[in-house]
């Protein structure tokens, strides 16, 4: 299963690729991503309780199950995989993702290709409220299969991350994110922007990985083997260079996360990107830089985060601050969930910042919370624009009145967002700023300013409510359609998640308590 939770994907991509001209090569894409899930879902069936599960390997540890084959030796690479409790959930959501991602293209090829592209045909067909005539779908053309060649590799590489037991693996699955990743939003993104955001993504995280991958060679070198798992257990490199080490993997990781200052492309990238391209860069990749910080990072050099933790903790403070209050103040829909995205990895990264228990499994929760109410967030943004032609707040209005169950979902989403009680995003930033006051002292000014950090999301994204769903009708939200059962297809698995994660949080955190960290 491990295996094959990694191998589908790629599998898929090569298939849908050579079958690009064929009609069905969008649900070749589908099969293989649900194959995927149903992999990555049974891998906590007969897993240990804390002992190794191992194939090729005799260590003993904390990991589920591990494949381990030779690969070149003389090089310290290895086809190491394992799995446990902090890389399965990610894993699991990033296949869920992949699927979801799949499946809004093969549909929307369905929806292309079945005749009308007006809404109010493609609403009929799909069982949605009838509209008025002449409103049509805002995406120009039929999604291409070559689009959903680009997921399917995304997919297989961010999987290959979260499961890699070898450093070299490790930095080769990562770097490989960045060409999928790239295409997607240089080929298939905003005309007007998508150029610009792609080089300015592909600078940036080339730049982070050169020093990511100084820290990683470090580290392999004083230790003299690449396997993470064994590595963690030692306790990772000398003390001498546990600092240098720490700094090197933390740079390039915040990249990813992103941290601020090191944010500025992430807007940019997600503003021009497709829908399914943001919802990939919000629920997967950012996901890659907060674990490699966590578990890469923290991993192979405990004391260097525990010596750089305040100048850590310190950026997250300002990067929470300054991503609320810029989102005061932007007009455009997609623009804002995109900076809110730092602020949200802005507590990750400060509970991970605190060393307590508490905070790294807030640190934890709020990774995989984000990854499931962000992606629902662009979306449903996406479905909005696709509407309207606009994502420009001063243009929308009245979408309660326009498209209810629309607006009802665009409200739950923002409620999650902001860290309502009984959803996702409560727990991971709450105990976030516990964590931070537990510490005291000057801890207790960072929780005080994760805190109103909280308060500025909750301005924010009620701003955002307040002028897209409430007031009159605007004349870009007049006659659209409401939610069609194509979408609720979609987004359903991601509500339900968050409502799961929400009201039922323990489960999640008990997974976290078996894995190696």
């Amino acid at each position: 299963m491990l295996v094959l939770a990694v191998a589908a994907p790629l599998f898929g991509a090569v298939l849908v690729w050579a079958w690009r001209e064929r009609a069905a090569a969008h649900w070749v894409g589908v099969g293989a991503a649900a194959a995927a899930l149903v992999a990555v879902a049974l891998l906590p069936i007969g897993r240990g309780n804390g002992n190794w599960m191992t194939y090729g390997a005799s260590l003993e540890g904390g990991w589920w199950h591990q494949v381990d084959f030779t690969w070149a030796p003389s090089l310290h690479l290895d086809f190491a995989i394992a799995v446990d409790g902090i890389s399965w959930p990610l894993a699991l959501l990033t296949a869920l993702l992949g699927l979801l991602c799949c499946l809004h293209n093969a549909l929307g090829a369905e929806r292309h290709t079945s005749g009308s592209l007006q809404v109010g045909a493609a609403n009929v067909a799909t069982g949605g409220p009838s509209l008025a005539a002449g409103k049509t779908v805002g995406v120009p053309g039929k999604p291409s299969p070559m689009l959903t060649v680009l997921l399917l590799a995304v997919q297989f590489a961010s999987t290959l991350v979260f499961f890699a037991d070898n450093l070299i693996l490790f930095f080769i699955a990562f770097e490989a994110v960045l060409l999928p990743m790239w295409a997607m939003i240089r080929r298939y993104g905003d005309p007007a922007a998508r150029r610009h955001a792609a080089a300015k993504f592909a600078l940036f995280t080339v730049a982070g990985s050169l020093l990511m991958a100084t820290g990683l060679f470090v580290a392999v070198a004083d230790i003299g083997t690449a396997d993470l798992g064994a590595i963690i257990v030692a306790g990772g490199v000398s003390p001498g260079l546990s600092l240098l080490v720490f700094a090197l993997l933390a740079i390039g990781f915040a990249v990813k996360a992103p941290l601020w200052p090191l944010h500025s492309w992430l807007p940019d990238a997600h503003t021009a990107a497709p829908t399914v391209g943001s919802v990939l860069l919000a629920g997967v990749l950012l996901k890659l830089g907060t674990y490699g910080l966590i578990r890469v990072a923290g991993g192979l050099a405990p004391q260097g985060a525990a010596d750089a933790a305040p100048v850590l903790a310190v950026l997250a403070a300002l990067g929470i601050l300054v991503a609320g209050l810029v989102c005061l103040s932007l007009p455009e829909l997609k623009r804002l969930i995109a900076y809110s995205s730092v602020g949200h990895m802005g507590f990750v990264v400060l509970a991970f910042a605190t060393g307590t228990e508490a905070g790294v499994n807030a640190a934890l929760f709020g990774n995989l919370a984000h990854g499931l109410i962000t992606p629902l967030l662009f979306f449903l943004v996406g479905a909005l624009k696709a509407r309207t032609h606009t994502g420009l707040l001063g243009s929308l209005g009245g979408l309660r009145l326009a498209a209810p169950m629309l607006a009802g979902v665009l409200g739950f989403a923002a409620l999650a967002s902001l860290g309502l009680p009984g959803l996702a995003g409560f727990w991971g930033e709450a105990f976030t700023v516990y964590a931070a006051a537990e510490r005291g002292g000057a801890w207790f000014a960072l929780a005080a300013a994760a805190a109103f950090g909280a308060f500025l999301a909750a301005a924010y994204l009620l701003r955002m409510l307040r002028r897209v769903s409430h007031g009159p009708v605007a004349p870009a939200t007049k006659g659209i359609g409401d939610v069609s059962t194509v979408e609720l297809v979609v987004w359903a698995p991601l509500v339900a998640g968050t409502l799961l994660l929400g009201l039922v949080p323990g489960p999640l955190l008990d997974l976290f308590g078996e894995g190696l960290l």
